[in-house]
Order: C-alpha cells, then structure tokens, then sequence
C-alpha cells in the first residue's frame, strides 16, 4: 500500500456523516432562511465581508459545518478548538499567532470554537481583545442559547444566527446524496433503500443529519448482501438502526392520531388523551414530541383557569428528559391525566390576538408622561402613582389615549380565572382588591 492507498483508506475510515460534510455553499442542505440565495449570511461570505458571529441551534442542523465552509472559502488561517478540551493558553497561543500571520502574510485567521457556551468568562476574556482589534474572526458554534448560556461582552461583538431543526426532506436529501456519493459516501455499495426507510429516517432522526446518516451507515454495514451482492435496507433495517421501532401507523395515520391526542386532552377526556399517547409510543413515536404538546396544551387550553397546569408539564418534561423511559411515562401520563382533567380557558391566546390588533390599530401610539422612563430625560416626569404606596393598587391609566378603553384580557369563569374576573370587577369599581384580600385572610386566620 503506498501513500495515496493509505490516504484514500484513512478518508474511508471516517464516519460516513463526516466525510459526507458539505464543503461548498451550494453542497449546504437546509437552513434557507439564514443561508438562502439573497440572504444577509451568504453575501457577507460570498463577499468575505463576515465579522465574528455565533451559530446556535440543536445538534446535526449544519452549524459546524457552515463555520468550516465559511474559513475554507477565503484565504484566511483556519484554526479550530473545542471549549471543552480548550483554555486560555489556547486562545492566546491562537491570538498571537494570528497578529503574526496577518504582519508577515497579510492573512486574517478564523477562530473556530466548537461548543462555545463551555467557556467560562476568563476564557471569554481571553478572545475578547482579539476580536476587538480585529486580530482573529471568531465564529462560535452551540447547542445552547448563546443570551443566556455566554458571557455579554462576547455576545456584544458578534453577530448571532439561529439555525433550526432540519426538514425531514433535507434529512432525505441528504441521505439520497450519501448513497449515491461513489467517492466520500456509499455509493461503492450495490446498496438498495426502500423509500419508507428513507421517510422513517427522515421522522427519527427529529432534523438531525448526522444522527440519519449513522443509522444509515450502520444499516449498510450490517445488512447481510443477498445472493447478488445486493444489500437491502428495508424500513425495518432503518427502524433498528436508529434505535426506533418501524412506525406501526402510516404518516397520515400518524398525524391524525396526535391530532386525537391534543383534541382529547382539550375536551377533559384523560381516558381518550392517555389511549392515544400510549398508542403513539407503542408506535415509535418521540416521547419528547409529546411532552411538549402536553406543555403547549398546558398553556394554550388551560391558561390562566389553572396556571398550576403549565408548571406540571413542564416538570414532566425535565423528568423524562433525565428519567427515561420506562419510568418516564409515569411523570408524562401523571401530566397527561392533570392537564386533561383541568379547567379550560383561552383567554390567553384570545388575549394575545386582541394585542396584536390594538398594537396595528393604534394610531397615536405615545406612553403617558407619568409612566416614561425619566432617567434619560431632560424634562421632569411626574403623576407616576407608586401601586405599593396605596395598598398594592391605585386606579391609573396604563395604555395608550387612543387604546384607553380596549379590553385586552377576558378571563372566564373557570377556575383561578373566575378569582381574576372578581378582581376586575373590583377595580373597575374602583376598589382595592389586594387590600380587601389581605383583610379576608387576616380573618380567616383569626
């Protein structure tokens, strides 16, 4: 075996999803809200005119890959650390590297940094100077909200781009390109994949690329040819190689089911809504997905006439999330049974269309003098009543003149809804609701 053997063997030797890792903007799959023809993002690279930024989104949808496409395609140094393996030695090491690449070459060099929310501050401090000066481009790439899980000072010198969950067609895309690839994927193989393999792979994978091309890889390696040679992957192949079962439903089956699940929880049948959440995941459907449509039941249909409701649901969900299955169903269907089961109102999502209304009709948008911010301003502002100075509560205007009078909000009479509408009226009257309240549990007490 001489060199170029060894090279092309080492190449092979990778997993399939990196070798199959797009090196152009055009190979780029999904993404074209961000990435597309005529966006912000792919002029500024066409252009090499791309400043420090942050890729964040979930895993598999293509931040790392666009970061390396991004320093392959300028004449700039590359260089690349993981924050999880990576400190401030490094950074500075890179950063001074850089200040001489750009003296003695005239090249910019590219921070890749993988993982990027791992950092702590001093290690965020490390780069800042770098970036400031223009000594490094840093781009960061995480799975984590980078406002919540990053330093502000980094946040303030990039340019941040969300990236979202992968298409189920992008992920058969990219599947369909990585078995016809003779040369980094397997189209060596005399390799044949039925089309509900692909549609399976396309759902189980939930938009993530890298975690479709393993079950594919892994299905080809591991399917026994027929007498022909031919390896042939059936959508049961594809459900044992991403560790779920092959759907037990068809996709239209499938949808109406979820559709029966979120319209029995909403109708208060716990019997009906826990009958089809089983039934989903006796099918192979993502637990997760039905976590979350528990959560946005919670919000939705129950709202304010039992706010306990949101709070359970989101519990169940970080409980499976550690949990598993199977315990992980108890938390889930002890959700399912306490949303389904719990007083109904929409007033809040009512409330938010009647916000959007009263904001595009409201034609003389100013905020009252006494409730501007006077910090900042040359003028003094006055009439602002302090509520707590008068018991909790004190008649004020709040909206805009031309809006005064709108009713936003229109709780029900069910539930905890039905002590907010009390409430109202109360005020509407003029009255004080926090200091009759107080007084009623005083009496109570005594």
């Amino acid at each position: 075996m001489d060199l170029f053997d060894y090279a092309a063997d080492y190449t092979q030797s990778k997993p399939l999803a990196e070798r199959m890792r797009p090196s152009t903007l055009d190979d780029f799959i999904g993404q074209e809200k961000i990435i597309g023809k005529n966006s912000l993002l792919r002029r500024a690279i066409t252009a090499d005119k791309l400043g420090s930024c942050i890729f964040y989104g979930p895993p598999g949808c293509g931040k790392t890959t666009l970061a390396n496409i991004i320093a392959s395609q300028t004449d700039a140094v590359c260089v690349k650390l993981n924050a999880v393996t990576s400190g401030v030695s490094d950074a500075k090491q890179v950063i001074e590297e850089a200040k001489n690449t750009l003296k003695m070459y005239g090249k910019k060099t590219y921070l890749l940094l993988d993982e990027c929310h791992r950092w702590n501050k001093a290690q965020s401090d490390s780069v800042l100077q770098g970036i400031e000066n223009g000594d490094i481009l840093f781009i960061g790439s995480t799975t984590e909200n980078p406002f919540t899980s990053m330093t502000k000072a980094i946040i303030s010198r990039c340019r941040v781009f969300e990236f979202s969950r992968l298409k189920d067609t992008d992920i058969i895309l990219g599947l369909k390109k990585a078995v016809a690839d003779k040369e980094k994927g397997l189209g060596r193989f005399n390799l044949k994949v039925d089309d509900d393999a692909y549609t399976l792979w396309g759902w189980a994978a939930n938009g993530d690329l890298r975690t479709a091309l393993n079950a594919l890889e892994l299905a080809a390696l591991t399917t026994t040819p027929d007498k022909d040679g031919l390896i042939h992957i059936t959508k049961e192949d594809a459900g044992q190689s991403i560790q779920r079962k092959a759907l037990s439903y068809d996709e239209s089956m499938y949808y109406d089911m979820i559709s029966a699940f979120i319209k029995s929880m909403r109708g208060s049948d716990s019997n009906a809504a826990l009958y089809w959440a089983t039934r989903l995941l006796e099918g192979g459907c993502d637990p997760l997905l039905i976590c979350r449509r528990v959560m946005i039941h919670a919000a939705e249909d129950v709202g304010l006439a039992d706010p306990r409701a949101l709070v359970v649901a989101t519990s169940a969900m970080q409980a499976f999330e550690r949990i598993g299955l199977p315990e992980g169903k108890i938390p889930l269907c002890e959700a399912i049974i306490y949303v389904a089961e719990a007083p109904k109102s929409n007033s809040v999502v009512e409330a938010i269309a009647e916000a959007e209304d009263a904001v595009k009709n409201c034609k003389k948008e100013s905020v009252p003098i006494y409730l501007r911010d006077p910090n900042y301003k040359s003028e003094k502002i006055s009439g602002y009543k302090y509520p707590h100075s008068y018991g909790g509560w004190v008649e004020q205007q709040y909206l805009p003149d031309d809006v005064k009078d709108r009713k936003i909000y229109n709780p029900t009479d069910h539930g905890f809804e039905k002590t907010i509408q009390e409430r109202q009226a109360k005020r509407a009257k003029g009255e004080n609701f926090c200091i009759e309240e107080d007084k009623n549990k005083w009496e109570l007490l005594l």
